[in-house]
């Protein structure tokens, strides 16, 4: 179940700033686990390139590269290029994505930009090239990762990512309605507080530097009284771009340790 063979992903965001396992990282892992050709890029080629490492050292085979995903030229010749050495596109995974901090009144007009082209453009931008090659083919899978902040408030102020993501997954709908009929499959995964190297990012940026802390209240918050990790995310784009979900499009999968089912206990 769930093999990859012969299929051709790429993985945006495929390497980690930091030591441990991102999403993208496990991400373009798991799917050359299971037999996919990985073409993994990220804005860093040295983050990129230690993905590949740990690929290549299991067996399996990525490419990588380095491509900003904001950058509609660059995406368009990535995409070429994995045409070209791969002969063709099966799997999209768009995992980039980062938070900012800021309200409306707070956040500066640019930072606000910056996080909807980050976090939603560069979605379009790689769905736009990618798709055309999915419908000749008459087949594909896209996989955008989202976030819960899309769909509640999760206790920061981050009203550019909260509304990129909520935007992510409504463009996921409506291409996917769109392209249901030409063998292209759309769906998000939708992760919660995810245990990741990014969280120490997250400290400086929400909670004064102080990470301990921030790994304590991540926990809490989550009625099964952890976080999740990037592995829970990759297990989740790997369904969802496997035959086993063939029949599954326009929709999100969440994954969140039961947060967004959760209303807070009573006092």
């Amino acid at each position: 179940m769930l093999r990859l063979d012969g299929r051709v992903a790429i993985v945006t965001g495929c390497g980690s700033s930091a030591p441990g396992w991102g999403n993208g990282k496990a991400i373009a892992t798991l799917l050359a686990r299971q037999g996919a050709t990985v073409y993994g890029v990220d804005l860093s080629l040295e983050a990129a390139e230690a993905t590949r490492e740990i690929v290549q050292e299991e067996g399996n085979s990525l490419h990588a590269a380095a491509c900003d995903v904001t950058d509609s030229a660059q995406v368009n010749a990535l995409v070429a290029d994995c045409v070209a050495r791969f002969g063709r596109l099966d799997i999209l995974i768009n995992n980039v994505g980062r938070s900012e901090p800021g309200t409306p009144e707070s956040m500066d007009e640019q930072v606000w930009r910056d996080q909807l082209d980050l976090n939603l453009t560069s979605a379009f931008l790689t769905s736009k090239a990618a798709l055309p090659v999915m419908a000749a083919q008459g087949a594909g899978a896209i996989v955008n990762i989202s976030s819960i902040a899309g769909m509640r408030w999760v206790g920061k102020d981050q009203v550019g990512y909260a509304a990129a993501k909520a935007g992510l997954v409504q463009f996921t709908k409506v291409t996917a309605v769109a392209y249901a009929a030409k063998g292209v499959r759309l769906n998000c995964v939708v992760p919660g507080l995810m245990f990741t190297p990014l969280v120490e990012r997250l400290a400086q940026r929400y909670n004064q530097g102080d990470y301990e802390g921030m790994v304590a209240k991540r926990h809490k918050q989550v009625p099964m009284g952890r976080m999740g990790d990037a592995w829970d995310v990759a297990h989740a784009a790997l369904f969802l771009s496997s035959d086993e979900a063939r029949y599954i499009t326009g929709t999100e999968l969440v994954v969140d340790g039961g947060i967004t089912a959760f209303t807070g206990l009573p006092d």
